[in-house]
């Protein structure tokens, strides 16, 4: 990567006009209408060569190489039977990615909310469409366009109508300051007009082959949330988007690397990184995606490892015929450690019964914990059995994202 200096951004002067009418705001409000603010003007970077110490290029070289491994190590973790702990790396990087805009929801809340089961409006729905939204940037297959971002944006915003899902903002959005006007913004991102022909740069850029895989996921990445496309959802879409990356790179091929999580645990240094790429420096952004790329290693491999010895001791003490529909279920509980009987049932195609049977049995063994009745969306009782290790190793996750490395 060679020295190149068109990436600090451009600035224009813009005349502010909100979209309340003047006669219906205070003072303080009316003050700053007709008055100009400075928004930014995204370079393109399509060719753009960019200024990246080689120290920095290797470190991203050997945290992309710790990726591919963990992928690789974690294919044969659970001899065959990858599905339900790709599952869980997938929600804990949803739960992570979500938890970095202050929406934070516990295993077991999440785990409701899988089933069904969690308060409308509460956190855990939120992280759920997080989910949704990251299932569907793995799904994507081809070039990178405007219309796989968009899909991603609604699948992470539905239903919710003020961030306008699936649709790329028709305002002026600014982060910092006050509520009523970008004048005093931290940062005002460039006027939605020039946001089309931004994201088309950025998706020709997603394409190119000539960088190295992490350091060019992550100056997307930085670009993305420069250009600031959605009215809101934009941080958790553009971090969805850096697993595209990474996937369509080769860096993973069946796994998520929980990388939102490595970013958790020193949120101050990654918002600093993204300032310091708009000033016209990739460097810390790209040293930012490194160190959490080691981080979220390091936290996955021992959730794995957590998981597993789990799962062995359930099939150590499991005592059943070895067509049994328990053996089916067992590796259900470590995607999803909240059950219904109901669930069971459409997901095996069994009977109530064999349902019922099937959770008794995994209650003996200590994999479940009693049933208890839970109330659902419109009070519905549900009688909802628990992993409670699951649960626990879960959230013992979160707390080593959480733990800041530099601070102790």
């Amino acid at each position: 990567m060679t020295q190149g200096s068109g990436l600090t951004l451009s600035w224009e002067d813009v005349i502010w006009d909100p979209v309340a009418p003047i006669q219906t705001m205070d003072r303080r409000r009316s003050s700053v209408v007709g008055r100009p603010y400075r928004a930014a003007v995204p370079a393109a970077i399509e060719q753009m060569q960019f200024a990246v110490n080689p120290d920095v290029v290797s470190g991203a070289e050997d945290a992309r190489a710790a990726i591919t491994r963990f992928d690789a190590e974690l294919s044969t973790l659970f001899d065959g039977e990858f599905a339900p702990l790709s599952a869980v790396l997938l929600r804990t990087e949803s739960a992570s990615s979500s938890q970095i805009e202050n929406i934070t929801v516990g295993a077991k809340a999440l785990s409701l909310a899988e089933v069904g089961l969690a308060k409308f409006g509460s956190n855990a729905k939120l992280v759920q469409a997080n989910v949704e939204a990251m299932n569907r940037a793995l799904e994507l297959t081809g070039p990178l366009t405007p219309d796989h971002i968009l899909s991603v944006h609604e699948a992470l915003m539905h239903g919710q109508d003020g961030a306008d899902p699936g649709r790329f903002r028709d305002q002026q959005v600014w982060i910092g300051g006050t509520d009523y006007s970008p004048h005093h913004a931290d940062f005002v991102p460039p006027q939605n007009s020039r946001i089309e022909e931004s994201i088309r740069d950025l998706c020709a850029f997603a394409e190119r082959t000539d960088l190295p895989l992490l350091a060019h996921a992550a100056i997307a990445h930085a670009h993305f949330e420069t250009i600031h496309p959605f009215n809101d959802g934009n941080g958790r879409a553009g971090r969805a988007l850096v697993h595209v990356m990474l996937r369509s790179g080769g860096a993973t091929t069946r796994t998520t690397v929980p990388v939102s999580a490595g970013l958790l645990s020193d949120t101050d240094a990654y918002y600093e990184a993204l300032t310091t790429y708009r000033a016209g420096d990739p460097n810390p952004i790209i040293e930012e995606f490194s160190r959490a790329a080691f981080a979220a290693v390091r936290n996955g491999q021992e959730l794995a490892s957590d998981l597993k010895a789990l799962h062995d001791g359930w099939t150590d003490n499991l005592r059943a015929r070895k067509d049994a529909v328990v053996w089916r279920v067992l590796p259900l509980l470590l995607r999803q450690p909240s059950v219904t009987s109901k669930l069971v049932q459409e997901t095996m195609n069994v009977t109530q019964p064999a349902a019922d049977n099937a959770l008794r049995q995994l209650e003996e063994v200590g994999a479940l914990s009693k049933p208890k009745t839970v109330h659902g969306e419109g009070q519905k009782r549900n009688v909802v059995w628990q992993a409670t290790a699951v649960l626990e190793a879960l959230d013992r996750f979160g707390e080593r994202a959480r733990r800041n490395p530099r601070t102790g």
